[in-house]
């Protein structure tokens, strides 16, 4: 059985993820933004590690307290937000938007012993973001809730695809999982909650050798065409590199 560690796992499509695997008899590890949300879930019988992914400090004691734990087997970067209105800054002056949804991808995925698969969540939306690296905190534009969270979506699967491209020994993917009724995609969403959460955990843990692959954009099990910046590995690399100079933290 799998050690998968899961972020944003207190409710969602994360929470959906954890009860599937631990179902199956995984090992889950668990993440809250705070106790409070950890005390919600402590009756999943799971491990649970707490910190607010919009910190860069709090993301390194994420990172800090899943090392503790032991080696992970498949790490699936579900933690997202959507922020509607104007652009929330967080304590260290960054989009809360680019903060949790690329930031903190980032700084775990370098951070993190690295494990055999990674699945990081990303939205059909990155196809309508702009594609410049120009202006990634949005701090020279007026802000747009709705293009700054595409461009973060598009951000992530292009980090997806750098690490399968750095990492040849880690299977690394990213899946759109619909508009799904989730506390974010609101209860109007029209597409299936289930099928929202299935490839994330298939991918996780599977011995299928359709699962057993690296480097692409998934939608329900089935591979997508992503945006082209995603493919390309120069795009790749100035996000890296971009990233890398924001953070203070490259990644091996």
């Amino acid at each position: 059985m799998a050690r998968v560690f899961i972020t944003g796992s207190t409710d969602g499509l994360g929470l959906a993820n954890a009860r599937t695997l631990l179902g199956q008899g995984h090992e889950v590890v668990l993440h809250a933004r705070s106790t409070e949300r950890a005390a919600a879930v402590g009756t999943l019988g799971a491990s649970v590690v707490v910190g607010d992914l919009s910190s860069d400090t709090e993301t390194r004691s994420v990172a800090e307290q899943v090392n503790a734990i032991g080696q992970i087997d498949a790490i699936i970067h579900n933690a997202g937000v959507y922020l509607s209105g104007k652009r929330i800054a967080t304590t260290d002056g960054h989009s809360r938007t680019f903060a949790v949804n690329v930031l903190a991808p980032y700084l775990l995925t370098a951070l993190i012993d690295r494990p055999a698969r990674l699945v990081y969540v990303t939205s059909g939306m990155h196809h309508s973001a702009s594609g410049s690296l120009d202006d990634l905190d949005w701090t020279a534009r007026n802000w747009n809730a709705s293009q700054a969270y595409s461009e973060s979506k598009l951000h992530v699967a292009a980090l997806a695809a750098a690490v399968a491209h750095r990492w040849p020994d880690v299977l690394s993917n990213s899946v759109d999982p619909g508009w799904v009724p989730t506390k974010m995609g609101g209860s109007d969403a029209p597409d299936d909650l289930e099928l929202g959460h299935d490839t994330q955990s298939w991918l996780a843990v599977s011995g299928d050798p359709a699962a057993r692959v690296s480097g692409y954009y998934w939608h329900h099990r089935r591979h997508q065409k992503p945006a082209p910046q995603v493919d390309d590995p120069g795009f790749q690399d100035r996000l890296i590199d971009a990233l890398a100079a924001i953070t203070g933290t490259i990644l091996p």
